[in-house]
């Protein structure tokens, strides 16, 4: 039946008609669009069969390529949590590839669209295939197939990309070392890279200095990867010079998949007690988080340019998530998983509105925004909601998962993350209200209203609705989000808990 092959479907469909687009794409440019469309709708409807399959069955799915069983074939290993994030991923690259057309067509010349689209699938290939995969190895070269089309697809943007880009090739490179490092000093003392393998040999090699050294690795390899702060030098420049469509295709997705493999490798890979007594390693976490918290929320203050501000904006709320990691409790890490989520839409949301100002006006310096709400209502309004997200005023998302967060640093006793949780809030409520502002109180531009100023004289100039849509089902989904957080909550999150949380 093909509902059992839908774990190597999810990848190998992204995977295929990557190379399809590229070659169709020499003949006639026009067939790649739809063809993208068609594997990502594909993809999102294979991620809900498998989120469906997880929560009826009530157990992971193991799926053995070839009817290989490992250490000879590749295994995939699909829980409720990597079932959750390929949901995630599937949307909201279904939802940017809606939106790109326009957008690409103005910003990319013609001749590199086809390599855009075959990148684009070929990074979705690897981020899907991350949340799927139960080998180590196999998880380092998906990274690298993730890392590689995003290094590619940052190029292609405006003046500056190609700096951005080989910064954040540096930074991946060494990130990726790190990770394979502590890959293969796992693999000498266990003999395997299966992940069920290796969490079952690893207990008794706890006090191997060796090992150690091999978590201590992974560790800082995928805080590269998810730029948590100070390791996120790469980031800010990659999210602001990226071509706008990419912009809102890897910033709700690549630093998420990152926190996932952290959560993956610290509490499934090894057991939760050595991440959080053996070894301090939640206590530093939860110390970084909260300073990327605060630095991340000042640094976005500090930006006139939309999308930089976006972009720090991102540094800090992966500091929300490493610190609900952090914490090790139950309703913390409940709180960091529903930020993956909420996050991902609420950033997806931010990104494209930034892109279709871009496309619009032709700015994104925040101060000459201004009036542009009269101009462009239903693109700044779904603006304002995912603004009120990342600030987390009921009933959008962003509310749920800060309360989770915040009650679980009340029940750790960590009076310091609850301040920094508040701060940080309340940091984000300046930048955001900033932009706010702008579009909504100061005067017109002359540019685009024509007495000067008045709103009454301003004509609504929209964006089309392939990119307005969009826009607005990130909107919505926003607020069903919050409305539904505690569905999510009781169907899919509670089976993602560890054991002793």
């Amino acid at each position: 039946m093909i509902s059992e092959q839908l774990p190597v479907l999810i990848v190998v469909t992204p995977l295929i008609l990557s190379f399809v687009v590229n070659v169709v794409g020499l003949w006639n440019k026009k067939f790649c669009y739809p063809m993208v469309l068609l594997a990502l709708s594909a993809c999102l409807v294979f991620s809900g069969g498998i989120l469906d399959v997880v929560i009826t069955q009530g157990k992971p799915i193991h799926y053995y390529l070839g009817g290989w069983k490992p250490p000879w074939g590749i295994a995939y290993f699909i829980d409720h949590l990597s079932a959750y994030m390929a949901v995630i991923i599937a949307a909201i690259a279904l939802i940017v590839a809606i939106y790109s057309k326009r957008s690409v067509e103005q910003e990319i010349p013609e001749n590199k669209i086809p390599q855009l689209y075959t990148l684009f699938l070929l990074n979705i290939t690897g981020l899907l295939g991350i949340t799927v995969t139960g080998d180590l190895f196999n998880l380092y070269v998906l990274l690298e197939i993730t890392s590689f089309s995003a290094y590619a697809l940052i190029a292609i943007g405006e003046k500056g990309a190609l700096i951005a880009s080989f910064r954040y090739v540096v930074m991946g490179t060494i990130g990726a070392c790190f990770y394979l490092l502590g890959v293969s000093f796992i693999y000498i003392m266990t003999g395997s890279l299966n992940m069920a393998d290796v969490s079952q040999i690893l207990p008794h090699l706890y006090q191997s200095k060796v090992v150690l050294m091999a978590f201590t690795f992974l560790i800082i390899g995928i805080a590269i990867k998810m730029a948590l702060y100070p390791l996120h030098a790469w980031l800010p420049d990659a999210y602001t010079h990226a071509p706008s469509a990419i912009s809102a295709l890897i910033a709700p997705t690549m630093t998420k998949v990152g926190c996932y493999v952290l959560i993956r490798i610290m509490f499934y890979v090894f057991e939760p007690h050595f991440s959080i007594e053996l070894i301090p390693i939640t206590t530093i976490l939860g110390w970084i988080a909260v300073i990327a918290m605060i630095v991340g929320s000042l640094y976005a203050i500090a930006q006139n340019d939309l999308k930089r501000m976006l972009a720090y904006s991102t540094v800090a709320q992966i500091g929300y998530i490493v610190m609900g990691i952090a914490l090790a409790n139950k309703a913390g890490l409940t709180g960091s998983l529903l930020h993956i989520l909420n996050e991902a839409s609420t950033k997806g949301c931010l990104f494209l509105v930034a892109g279709a100002i871009m496309y619009k006006m032709r700015m994104r310096n925040i101060n000459q925004l201004k009036h542009l709400f009269w101009k462009m209502p239903f693109t700044m309004i779904a603006f304002t909601i995912a603004a009120l997200s990342m600030i987390g005023i009921p009933p959008t998302c962003g509310f749920f998962s800060k309360l989770y967060l915040l009650l679980g640093a009340i029940d750790a006793k960590q009076w310091v993350f609850v301040a920094a949780l508040l701060i940080s809030t309340i940091l984000c409520v300046v930048y955001f209200f900033n932009v706010i502002k702008y579009t909504f109180f100061e005067p017109s531009e002359p540019a685009y209203a024509y007495d000067g100023g008045s709103r009454e004289t301003t004509n609504i100039d929209e964006v089309t609705l392939s990119m307005l849509i969009p826009i607005w089902i990130t909107a919505i989904g926003i607020v069903l989000l919050g409305i539904f957080s505690g569905k999510i909550i009781s169907t899919v999150l509670k089976f993602t808990i560890p054991t002793g949380f």
